[in-house]
């Protein structure tokens, strides 16, 4: 199975809503386009920052379909929410026949729901089984945390190709890093380390922050694989506290809020989520100012 295209900067895609909540295609294709002028790898919808979780398979599909239509040829990994494994199939098969190259796929997170190892084993054997495509672990759930030794387990599925290493911080990437040796890809969810997890050898990153600032991102990881570390280094330490500021509860809206006041227009949260503090607001604001962002 090939899975190259899989490297690199794979940015995940906002869901923009309207105020009615409905999915707003027209600020999406905006935000795919900013995306694409920063020479990302890959695109990367129905994430956590894309809001996944609260989206049905028909918005997804709308979301992928408007990545096909913008850029025919650039690479698009699903991200799959699901808290069954017969919802996660119906997902990933609606991803696959609406032009997904690669599946994101999150365990099971609803707390009574959550497998032991074989369950999740079963999880990712079944999906793979119904839909022949490369399949990235998407390891952010802290109550079904996919550990390094089951990770290399998981290796031996055919379409699990990697794994998205959000809990657990810049240890747990390194881990995952030296438990799979070669034998699978680890990808960065760091966001305010991401040379640091590039240092320390992650495949690159699909990260929040690749959203708010993917052209210095694109550039963090060109400098960092052309050996001018240090010029890598003051590049994360520019996004270190505005990402610091942004971090947190609810981080969809505040993702949304920090890009409004970088003239990128990406509509509301998806309800319940409708509310940022005075206080959140103003700290973001302070951090991208004090970082050169906003003049």
């Amino acid at each position: 199975m090939n899975h190259d295209f899989l490297k690199g900067i794979i940015a995940p895609l906002v869901t923009p809503f309207d105020s009615e909540g409905n999915v707003d295609l027209i600020r999406a294709k905006k935000e795919i386009e900013i995306l694409l002028d920063a020479n990302v790898d890959a695109i990367s919808p129905g994430g956590s920052t894309g809001e996944g979780a609260a989206l049905t398979d028909d918005e997804l599909v709308s979301l992928i379909r408007t990545i096909r239509s913008v850029d025919k040829d650039i690479p698009v990994v699903a991200g799959i929410i699901r808290n069954s494994t017969k919802a996660a199939i119906q997902t990933a098969v609606a991803s696959k026949q609406s032009g997904a190259d690669a599946l994101m796929i999150t365990p099971v997170s609803y707390n009574v729901l959550v497998p032991d190892e074989e369950g999740n084993f079963r999880f990712y054997e079944e999906i793979g089984s119904h839909v022949d495509l490369p399949i990235v672990i998407y390891n952010v759930v802290p109550q079904n945390t996919i550990n390094a030794p089951l990770f290399c387990r998981l290796l031996k599925i055919k379409q699990v190709v990697g794994i998205k290493q959000s809990v657990g911080g810049i240890q747990a990437m390194y881990e995952m890093r030296r438990y799979s040796g070669t034998e699978g890809k680890v990808f960065s969810a760091t966001d305010d380390m991401l040379y640091s997890t590039f240092d320390l050898g992650a495949d690159g990153a699909i990260s929040a922050i690749l959203t708010v600032f993917p052209s210095e991102c694109v550039q963090m990881w060109n400098l960092t694989k052309a050996g001018r570390q240090q010029e890598a280094l003051a590049l994360q330490n520019r996004m270190y506290f505005v990402w610091q500021a942004i971090a947190g509860n609810q981080f969809p809206i505040r993702i949304k809020y920090a890009l409004s006041l970088l003239g990128r227009d990406c509509g509301c949260a998806r309800s319940p989520i409708w509310h940022i503090s005075d206080d959140d607001k103003k700290r973001i604001k302070e951090a991208l100012y004090t970082a050169g962002f906003l003049r």
